[in-house]
């Protein structure tokens, strides 16, 4: 007799996928990872059981993944073959940023050498930078936020979630920075005009309406390759009681669900991370984790539905 495997029993490996705890013996074409990191956080601590909370919610859709509005399936080869695995969690050093943080390139690193798509859960938004370093080819960064988090270094402060996109703009695999959904009052100028002086983009709330979807997509030229960054606080605050950092006039997630499609249809994917989901903060029935579950495997099953990543399957058979 086969299993009934109920959400809440088994252990919480992201939608149930084989857990492969040595990236360098990956076999799959896309790897979860967790970076249960949050001492980037200058507010409230919680967001280093993001990872747990994530993985637990997507065992809610390990039944199957289909959307009645559109009558598409998702991710059924990806599931049926064994091509998506859960590498675990990063090695947490504990007050020693530089360790973990070279714990996390090491690890995305380790991903990519073997041909996978890294999909990131964090954590705080501190964590951008350690993935994104880890990537040899460049990319355009797609930044979807309620914050610019480009920081100076100042204070002795150089880690926070509040610096990632200055240290990842500054790398020579950035192509470009865009950032989605800017509305914070908390935002300083400078942040604002170092972004434009280095020849980036901050897209605020009410260009992100008069764009759409489609016109998000292509401020990015048609084809390239993007790494995105997703913080749960890009969406409303009425939406993520679980986000220490929330704020109002954000995203609807239909806006950010076709945002994301219409991303995954335009470019090249190379990765994408999903941050500052804070369960100690969330409401009982975990609505932010769900809602960043929902996320991630919406995301990942667009990715997977297009041409290019059928043509990089085929590819990976023939190597």
């Amino acid at each position: 007799m086969s299993r009934i495997d109920r959400p809440y029993t088994g252990i919480p490996s992201f939608l149930r996928a084989p857990v492969c705890p040595d990236p360098k013996a990956l076999d799959a074409a896309v790897a979860i990872i967790g970076v249960q990191f949050d001492e980037g956080s200058p507010f409230l601590p919680g967001s280093r059981m993001g990872p747990r909370a994530l993985r637990e919610h997507s065992l809610r859709f390990a039944g199957g993944l289909y959307d009645p509005a559109t009558r598409r399936e998702y991710l059924v080869r990806e599931r049926a073959e064994g091509l998506i695995a859960d590498c675990g969690d990063v090695d947490i050093a504990p007050t020693n940023v530089e360790a973990t943080f070279a714990n996390i390139t090491a690890t995305v690193a380790a991903v990519l050498a073997r041909g996978a798509l890294p999909v990131v859960l964090g954590g705080d938004h501190a964590i951008t930078y350690p993935v994104f370093r880890a990537f040899p080819r460049p990319a355009h960064i797609l930044h979807f936020d309620a914050h610019m988090d480009y920081a100076d270094e100042a204070d002795g402060l150089r880690y926070t979630n509040g610096h990632a996109f200055r240290h990842v703009a500054r790398l020579d695999t950035a192509l470009s920075l865009t950032q989605v959904g800017i509305r914070s009052l908390r935002s300083a100028r400078r942040q604002h005009e170092d972004i434009e002086a280095g020849g980036n983009r901050v897209v605020p709330m009410p260009e992100v309406r008069r764009l759409g979807p489609a016109g998000i997509a292509a401020l990015i030229p048609e084809g390239a390759p993007v790494y995105v960054s997703i913080d749960v606080d890009a969406l409303d605050m009425a939406l993520v009681p679980g986000c220490v950092s929330a704020e109002p006039d954000g995203l609807s997630y239909a806006e950010l669900r076709d945002t994301l499609r219409a991303v995954a249809e335009r470019h090249e994917v190379v990765g994408f991370d999903f941050v500052e989901v804070n369960p100690p903060l969330d409401v009982g029935t975990g609505a932010t984790a769900y809602l960043g579950a929902l996320v991630v495997i919406g995301f990942l099953g667009e990715i997977c539905a297009q041409p290019r990543w059928q043509e990089r399957l085929t590819h990976r058979e023939t190597r």
